[in-house]
C-alpha cells in the first residue's frame, strides 16, 4: 500500500495519444492563453494608466483581470508543456501548488464578483451614497478581504487534502490537479474531513450567490423606476457585463461539480473542465470591453501610445 509519503509525482489526464493531436492541443491552448494574456494585460495596463478609470468599478475590474491571469497561468502552461514533450507527469509539489493556487484564485474571484455586485447595487440604488460607502479605502479593504478569503480557503483545503493517505495510484482523471481528483486516490475515511470542508465552502459560496441574486433584484427594481429610456439603457449597460461574467463563472463550475453521475464521462468531464478553467479568463476582458465605450476608448489610447513609442524607439535605434 502506498501513501502520499511515497508518491513523488502524479500523472495528469492526456487529451490524446496521437502526436499530431497533441501538437494541435498545444497550439490551441497557446492561442487561448495568449488571448487571455493580451486581453487581461490590456485591461490592467489601461486602468492603471488612465486617471479617469480610477473608480471603484474599474478598481475591482483590475483585480478581476489579475485573478483571471493567475488562474489560467496555473493550468495552461503545464498542460501545453506536457503535450509538447509527450508526457503526463507533474511533480507532487507542482500538483500541490496547482491545487492551492486554483482554490485561492477561484475563491478570491467569486468573493470579488460578490463585492462587485454590491458596488453596482450602491451605484444604481443609492447613487448619492456611493462616494461615502465606496471610498478608496473601503474599496481597498473589500478587495483585500476577497483575496484573503481565497487565501484562507486555499490554505485549509490544500493542507487537509495533501495530509490524506493516498493508496489508489497516482493517475488523475483531469488535465490539472484539483481536490476531487486527489480525494479519489484516498484510501482512508479521513477524506470525509475534506468533504466536510468542501460542504462548508459550498454553503459560503451559496451565500455569496444569494447576495448577488438579491442585489440584482434590487437593481432591477431601481432600473425599472428610472423614467427616461436612456437612463434605463445606461443602467442595464453597466450591469450586463458583470451579470454575464457571474453567469459564465457560476454555470461552468456548477455543471462541472454538480452534474448528475449518469451523464458523466471522461470526455465530457474534460470538455467541462476546459470550459471553466480556460473560457472565463479568456472571455471576461471581451465581455467587459464590448459595451463599455469609456474602456474601449482608453484601450485604444494605450495601444496607440504603445505603437507610437515603439516606432519612435525603432527610429532612434536606426539612427
Amino acid at each position: 500500500m502506498s501513501n502520499n509519503s511515497s508518491i513523488t509525482r502524479f500523472l495528469l489526464l492526456a487529451f490524446t495519444d496521437t502526436r499530431e493531436l497533441q501538437l494541435l492541443h498545444f497550439w490551441l491552448f497557446l492561442g487561448i492563453y495568449l488571448a487571455a494574456l493580451l486581453g487581461n494585460g490590456l485591461i490592467i495596463t489601461t486602468i492603471a494608466c488612465d486617471q479617469h478609470l480610477h473608480t471603484p468599478m474599474y478598481f475591482f475590474l483590475l483585480n478581476l483581470a489579475l485573478l483571471d491571469l493567475g488562474s489560467i497561468s496555473i493550468t495552461v502552461p503545464k498542460s501545453m508543456a506536457n503535450s509538447l514533450w509527450d508526457t503526463r507527469v507533474i511533480s507532487y509539489a507542482g500538483c500541490a501548488a496547482q491545487v492551492f493556487f486554483l482554490a485561492f484564485l477561484f475563491g478570491a474571484e467569486f468573493s470579488l464578483l460578490t463585492v462587485m455586485s454590491y458596488d453596482l447595487y450602491v451605484a444604481i440604488c443609492k447613487p448619492l451614497h456611493h462616494g461615502t460607502l465606496l471610498g478608496s479605502r473601503a474599496c481597498v479593504h473589500m478587495a483585500a478581504a476577497a483575496w484573503a478569503t481565497g487565501f484562507l480557503n486555499a490554505l485549509l483545503h490544500t493542507a487537509n487534502t495533501f495530509s490524506l493517505p493516498l493508496c489508489k495510484g497516482n493517475d488523475l482523471d483531469q488535465f490539472f490537479c484539483e481536490i476531487p481528483q486527489i480525494l479519489k486516490l484516498s484510501c482512508s475515511d479521513a477524506y470525509l474531513r475534506e468533504a466536510g470542508l468542501l460542504v462548508v465552502s459550498l454553503c459560503l459560496s451559496f451565500g455569496c450567490f444569494v447576495f448577488i441574486v438579491l442585489s440584482y433584484v434590487q437593481i432591477l427594481r431601481a432600473v425599472l423606476r428610472i423614467p427616461s429610456e436612456q437612463g434605463r439603457h445606461k443602467a442595464f449597460a453597466t450591469c450586463l457585463p458583470h451579470l454575464a461574467v457571474v453567469s459564465l463563472f457560476v454555470s461552468t463550475i456548477m455543471f462541472a461539480y454538480l452534474k448528475p453521475p449518469s451523464i458523466s464521462s471522461p470526455s465530457l468531464d474534460l470538455v467541462v473542465s476546459v470550459l471553466y478553467a480556460l473560457v472565463p479568463p479568456a472571455v471576461n476582458p471581451l465581455i467587459y470591453s464590448m459595451r463599455n465605450q469609456e474602456l474601449k476608448v482608453s484601450i485604444r489610447k494605450v495601444i496607440s501610445w504603445a505603437f507610437v513609442n515603439t516606432d519612435h524607439l525603432s527610429i532612434t535605434v536606426h539612427k
